[in-house]
Formats: C-alpha cells, structure tokens, sequence
C-alpha cells in the first residue's frame, strides 16, 4: 500500500529509532532539553561553525509542507489562514507534484533540489534487491543527494527538521543540526499527530532559532487515506483535519510575529502530493494476471505504491527485455489502469531502484497487490497522476519575498532547495545543477 501504515522494515533490521538512540550512545548527537518538556537531538555544527555569517545574518526560512493537501482545499475555504497566506504572497497555481506521487520522494526533492534518478529515491516502497524483499525507503543511506540542510550546515548555519512521520525522520536521518523525533506516534498510521507536532517546531524555533527549518505537519493526509466517506465526497474525518491543521499554522506565524522573525523570514507552504479516493470495487490487482503469464510467473515483484506500481523483474537478464513487453501489457490491458512505462524509456526520472515498469492507476481506482481485498484496504491513495496538483506558495516579511503575486509558472517540490539556496546567496548548486528553480 502507499506507505500509510506503520512501516515495512526487514527482520532483524534497526528502526529509525533505533538508529537514532545510537547516535546518541555512540556521542555523535545529544539530547537537549527544549520548553514544554519536548527534547530535540543535536549535532555540532561542521565546517563553517561559527562564522560571521552565523552570527549576523537575521534571514530565516521555514518550510511547512502540508501533507497531502489539495490546491482546491486552500482556495476553496477550508483553509482560511492558509489563504490569507496564499493569497498576500506569491501563489503558483499551476503547483505539481512529481512521480512518484508519495511522501518520501517528493520530501527529498524538496531538500535536494534534484529528481530521484539522481538522489535514490524513487517512492515510498520498493523493492530492495539485495535484500530480496519489498520495504520502505527510511534509511539516511537512501538518500544519496546533498542536501540544502547539509549545504547551510557547511556555511556554519542553523539547521532543523521537524517531521511527523517515522520514514521521514528516517531519511533524513542526522543530517540537520536540529532534529525532534516524532512522538507520540499513533501506531497504525506511524505519525505524530500535527499538535504536538506545532508545538514541537514553535519550542524548536523558540530554542534553537534554526536558520532553515522543515516541517512536516502528517494529519491532513493520515486522516484522508483512512476517510470511508471521500468516495461519497463527504471528507468528514479529513475536513476535521484540515481545519485543525489551518489553525496549527496560524499559531506558528503568529510565533514568528511575536518573536520579530517574521520580518526577517521567507515562509514556503505547498504540499507532497494530493489525494485520490477509490470505493471497494475500484482496487487494481496486477499479481494475478502477472503469475498468469507462463515467461512472468514467479519472476516479477511488485512494490505497492498505492496509485502506482512498481513491478520487477527478478529472473535472468536475459530475459528481461521480453518480460517489460509482457508486463506492460498485462498491466495496460486492466480495468482501471491508466499507463504502464518501462521505467529506462520515459521522463519519469525515476532511476533503477523503481524497477522495470511503472504503472499508474485512473482517478477514483487505486492498487492492492499482492491482494485485491487485504494489500491495501485504505480508500484514500495517491502516487498516479490525479494526486499531481498541489498548493504551493510563498510569504513571509523579508524584503526579497513578493506580495500579492500570482505565477503561471508550473512550480514544483523540486523547486524548494534551490529557492532556499537563492534566498541565502548560495552560489552554484549540487553536481550537475539544479533540476528545480528558484522561484523567488
């Protein structure tokens, strides 16, 4: 399924947590204690601590991802606070989010600033070949991109991560200099509710004044993939959310008010993808056709992505060439698929960690394998192209951020780290340049 549980990780394998509390043992993090009895890990600053660009520069920036959020929820009045944001500062309409449509990948594009080819990190689930089995991409050692974190770390500057969900603070690992582990976590959606998580980021702010802050406010999405009334188009769980969520960041702007940041800050708002609801009878099972095929039969592995599947071949190289033509087949000749690739021959970017073929469902379907009834129970999915429209805008009171400013421009998550790096004069980029742009 699309990752909405509490985490796929090998037998035996250490948790985030686990990785976490090593750190700690081993010296390479400590515990500090923040207001209202929140504690967050920290690091020492690398090389560039304690430069004069630390010491004087005021500039901020908070980047607040929306979970799962969709443009139309922002513009249509359920998000008033979130609106009046949007509309007193710069506001792409035309906002995406990018394949795979889930959490984890477009949360690193947002920090790199480059496509999963070249970070590793295609989707929320795949399958670890050399593990030989499907999990979740939360490891640190998944991500294999510079960050804009470790970039502002290397100038001596303040870093920190605030991440409701367990594979977020996962990948992201100790990279920032900051970094609050989720608690408490509900354990069938493995995230921390948005309360506690605002508050987590208003102690954080409060305490450690990062230069750079990413936050990741988790119910907007939890409360959508499990609300039974979204095919009915009633959202009743999700519209609680929403308007609790609207209301979290209201409090946390009104903290950088009151505390004289917000002068100084650029406030970047927009979501990981959107939201897709399915009824029991619109599930896409790709397992049984697969085995049905005498070449496919026991060969091919399918990580579930919710509205997209990522299908691979285990058998001998040669012959996989006939097993991408069998397999895109079978999977564009299902009821309710809405495209099939082979992953090497599209402009999807995803790399070869998402497989042979990807396929994608159509709005209001979704994917369940390897079990049409149990694999993915949830009505509420995303990962297929119907979940590319997000929100996505930028306010703040520093000087070089617009006021009442709409663009035409087709921003993406992508476009997150080099818009940091432009706000803080970062010259240059990663290796091989931005994929993204600065939209300031």
């Amino acid at each position: 399924m699309c990752g909405c549980g509490g985490g796929r990780h090998l037998p035996g394998e250490p948790t985030p947590y686990d990785v976490g509390r090593a750190e700690l043992a081993t010296g390479r993090r400590t515990l500090l204690k923040a207001g209202g009895g929140l504690a967050f890990s920290t690091a020492a600053l690398s090389a560039g601590a304690g430069s004069a660009e630390a010491a004087t520069t005021r500039k901020r920036v908070y980047v607040l991802v929306v979970d799962g959020c969709m443009p139309e929820e922002v513009s249509g009045g359920q998000l008033p606070n979130l609106f009046d944001l949007m509309v007193s500062g710069k506001r792409f309409a035309k906002a995406q989010s990018l394949p795979i449509m889930e959490t984890i990948p477009n949360h690193v594009m947002m920090m790199t600033g480059v496509r999963p080819d070249r970070s590793g990190v295609p989707a929320n689930s795949i399958y670890d070949r050399r593990a030989k089995a499907i999990r979740e991409l939360d490891r640190a050692s998944d991500l294999r991109a510079d960050t804009i974190i470790e970039r502002l770390n290397r100038r001596g500057l303040r870093t920190g991560t605030v991440l409701s969900k367990e594979y977020l603070y996962g990948v992201f690992g100790p990279r920032a200099t900051a970094r609050w582990e989720p608690a408490p976590i509900i354990p069938v959606s493995g995230h921390a509710p948005d309360e506690f998580t605002i508050n987590a980021a208003m102690a954080m702010v409060e305490d450690l004044d990062p230069h750079l802050m990413f936050v990741n406010l988790g119910d907007i999405d939890r409360y959508g993939h499990t609300d039974f009334t979204g095919p009915l188009g009633v959202k009743a769980a999700r519209r609680l959310a929403l308007a609790k969520t609207d209301l979290y960041v209201k409090r946390f702007v009104d903290l950088l008010k009151s505390r004289g940041l917000w002068k100084h800050s650029m406030l970047i708002v927009l979501a990981d993808h959107s939201m897709d609801w399915s009824t029991t009878n619109r599930v896409v099972s790709l397992t049984a056709p697969i085995e049905e095929d005498p070449v496919l039969r026991g060969k091919v592995v399918i990580a579930d992505n919710g509205g997209a599947d990522l299908l691979y071949w285990t058998g001998p190289d040669s012959g996989k060439e006939e097993a991408v033509r069998r397999m895109l087949r079978i999977a564009r000749n299902q009821p309710g698929v809405l495209s099939a690739h082979d992953r090497r021959k599209t402009s999807l970017r995803l790399g070869p960690g998402a497989g042979e073929v990807v396929a994608f469902c159509r709005a209001g379907w979704r994917f369940s394998d390897p079990d049409p009834r149990t694999s993915n129970p949830i009505p509420g999915n995303h990962g297929h192209p119907a979940t590319i429209p997000i929100p996505f805008f930028i306010n703040g009171g520093h000087p070089a951020v617009p006021r009442f400013a709409a663009s035409q421009l087709v921003a993406q998550t992508v476009d997150v780290a080099p818009t940091v790096a432009k706000f803080f004069g970062l010259r240059g980029g990663p290796r091989g340049g931005w994929d993204g742009t600065a939209r300031l």
